[in-house]
């Protein structure tokens, strides 16, 4: 292991070490940060590991034309399902999930939500959850958006922005005609290799559109309001998902989860992430997993927005890393600091 440079003051810096989402106790503790980021020689001891350095996983987040194809996974477990999905048009079928509720975030691009529970047109930045057992479908143009499929009860924690609606057409152009509905189980996986469906056939859209008339609860659509550094939006008993804001952050208060890891994808500027797994910087459509037990921070200059997902038990990635991050040193944290 490099030593750390002795030339550079480490400051001292505060850790956060927390027990979310199982109850809101939160220890503080001042460390001397060039020692937290210091693996002492095991010696003859070899009583601890040697650690991974954290990897990330990327996916575009602007379209690009190409065919409809099922959603991409990016982390999965028995407890959460993210994906990344694309669109220009219809998907070609309506989807009723029997096991989970299904989260949406509006990357970039507009998308009409289509369901029993009305029908509504979605922005950038927009959230939407389809409760379990609601079918729906989507007309994306030039679409990205993450989905999040969590096991229920899922509370929603600010109040609505806007709900759906019912509507008939749902959009211009749209005719009444046979659809497709397929319904699925353990967390919404489709496809012919590792999907759980259990029932395909074909449906009347206009008769499952009308449900929306009759329907007391509509879906509603969320926004984070930016104001704060992390805000929770939705939260299970295993899961918690949020949007983080950073305004100009030296990074000098790290948070330790002991009974969550967490999933972090950046959706909007840039951010260098400070762990005691590595040093990397992240860009827009960048994924990283910090472990439970694992300390880290994050530098910011201007604006960083990224979505942040509580999982209380280990989930990990699909696809290979994309990039690595590198051995933290205090040289590394003071130069990311001093940039402009």
């Amino acid at each position: 292991m490099a030593p750390m440079r002795t030339d550079i003051e480490a400051p001292t810096i505060t850790e956060l070490i927390d027990a979310i989402p199982v109850d809101d106790t939160v220890r503080e503790v001042q460390r001397d940060e060039a020692l937290l980021h210091t693996i002492p020689d095991p010696g003859q001891m070899r009583i601890w590991k040697n650690y991974e350095p954290l990897g990330v996983v990327t996916f575009p987040m602007k379209h690009t034309p190409s065919n409809f194809s099922p959603p991409q996974g990016i982390y999965e477990s028995d407890y959460i399902h993210i994906e990344w999905q694309k669109m220009n048009g219809r998907q070609p079928i309506y989807h009723r999930n029997t096991d989970v509720d299904e989260i949406a975030y509006q990357v970039s691009g507009n998308r009409t939500l289509i369901s029993e529970k009305g029908s509504v047109d979605l922005e950038v930045g927009d959230f939407s959850r389809i409760p379990v057992t609601v079918a729906h479908d989507n007309r994306g143009v030039d679409d990205v958006h993450l989905i999040f499929y969590i096991p229920t009860p899922v509370s929603e924690c600010v109040p609505a922005s806007r709900t759906t609606e019912y509507l008939i057409p749902p959009f211009p152009g749209w005719e009444p005609g046979t659809a497709i509905e397929l319904i699925t189980e353990h967390l919404g996986a489709v496809g012919p290799e590792r999907g759980s469906d259990s029932a395909t056939f074909l449906t009347n859209e206009k008769m499952l559109l009308e449900t929306a008339k009759t329907e007391a609860e509509p879906i509603t659509i969320l926004r984070a309001s930016g104001s704060s550094e992390v805000e929770w939006l939705y939260k299970s008993q295993h899961v918690w998902l949020g949007s983080t804001t950073l305004v100009n952050s030296h990074g000098k208060v790290y948070r330790r989860h002991r009974c969550a890891d967490e999933i972090q994808c950046q959706v909007k500027g840039s951010r260098t992430l400070v762990t005691q797994r590595g040093f990397i910087k992240l860009e827009p459509g960048d994924f990283t997993s910090i472990p439970a037990g694992c300390a880290f921070t994050s530098i910011v200059h201007e604006e960083s927005t990224h979505l942040t997902v509580l999982t209380r038990y280990p989930t990990p990635p699909k696809p290979l890393f994309s990039k690595t991050a590198v051995q933290t040193s205090l040289e590394l944290i003071d130069r990311a600091r001093r940039e402009t």
